[in-house]
């Protein structure tokens, strides 16, 4: 029994063990697919003029257009524009397709309005930011009844 406190001597003369420890966590980040459109204008006028001089009405402010998407990279991402309904000013209805467009920007592509179907106004792949302008136009006429037309647009974007 004369090894017994030897032994707990030994033990308790032991420095204690030091050093690195390491251990893992686990992270995880969700990052899903979203979308958002802003306009430098909410609100487009054409202003009256002679249609013999004037064929093509202006719109007045142009649009500067901004589209963020977050998709995967091999995505086609979609920004499309559709009329509400045609042109109204009370009883008096105009086509949608008197007002076309100009595109400019990467991606952005000129057009003719429609009630009937959207139409494209940029496209692109993967997640991005692109910015382009509008420029919008209105068909002038003799034949168009007078009054105040208007009509509300539906800007999509969209990663079908």
């Amino acid at each position: 029994m004369c090894y017994e406190p030897f032994l707990l001597a030994f033990l308790l003369g032991q420095p204690p063990v030091t050093g690195a420890q390491s251990a893992s966590v686990s992270l995880s980040v969700s990052v899903g697919s979203q979308a958002r459109i802003t306009f430098s204008s909410t609100t487009l006028v054409f202003p009256d003029a002679d249609p013999d001089s004037v064929p093509l009405v202006p719109g007045s402010p142009g649009v500067d257009v901004t589209a963020k998407a977050r998709a995967s990279r091999d995505a086609q991402v979609v920004l499309t524009v559709q009329a509400s309904d045609d042109l109204r000013s009370g009883m008096s209805t105009l086509p949608a397709s008197l007002i076309t467009w100009s595109g400019d920007g990467n991606g952005f592509l000129s057009g003719v309005l429609s009630r009937a179907s959207p139409q494209l106004v940029a496209a692109w792949t993967g997640s991005g930011v692109r910015t382009g302008a509008q420029s919008f136009a209105f068909q002038n006429s003799w034949t168009h009844p007078p009054g105040t037309y208007s009509v509300t647009l539906v800007y999509t974007v969209s990663m079908p």
